[in-house]
């Protein structure tokens, strides 16, 4: 009977302390004891990113917008704007493409954040993601087209 006693009181005191608690973390007193089965928040998904060089040299290159100086600043380069979105199944083909391919020389792609650039998007129409748009050394549109999803098929539509 005593031992049942000593027991049930170290039980007792055992969970407040929270060393009953299914957890690998102390919890203080007056708190509450976290489990195994909270979850921590979901990050939102980023739009699309070049993960290649970001030189302004002539070989070809998959640049962000933040990194863009302007057609000018790539002389001899074709240079096509790629407005895509992270929520975009065929955006993210292209975009694992970009990055996983080489950029033939002379072709500098610059990915440009669909939900975010809507004054651009206006700029030059576009009104769906996953839109590429040739510009030349003045901003000037030179050609528009979607369903790309390899350099090859961008560096096939562009015009010369």
């Amino acid at each position: 009977m005593k031992r049942t006693r000593v027991a049930l009181l170290t039980a007792v005191i055992a969970l407040p302390l929270g060393l009953g608690a299914c957890s690998t973390q102390p919890v203080a007193p007056g708190s509450e004891p976290t489990t195994a089965t909270s979850s921590a928040p979901t990050q939102p998904k980023q739009p699309a990113q070049p993960e290649q060089n970001e030189t302004k040299a002539s070989a070809g290159s998959y640049i962000s917008y933040e990194n863009y100086d302007g057609a000018s600043a790539y002389p001899g380069n074709d240079v096509v704007l790629f407005f895509n979105a992270s929520w975009c199944p065929t955006c993210q083909e292209a975009n694992e493409n970009l990055n996983r391919e080489k950029i033939p020389a002379g072709l500098t792609v610059v990915s440009v954040d669909f939900d975010d650039n809507t004054d651009l998007r206006q700029t030059y129409g576009v009104t769906t993601q996953h839109t590429f748009v040739q510009v030349d050394a003045n901003e000037k549109q030179m050609a528009k087209f979607t369903g790309a999803t390899s350099t090859e098929q961008i560096a096939n539509q562009l015009v010369q």
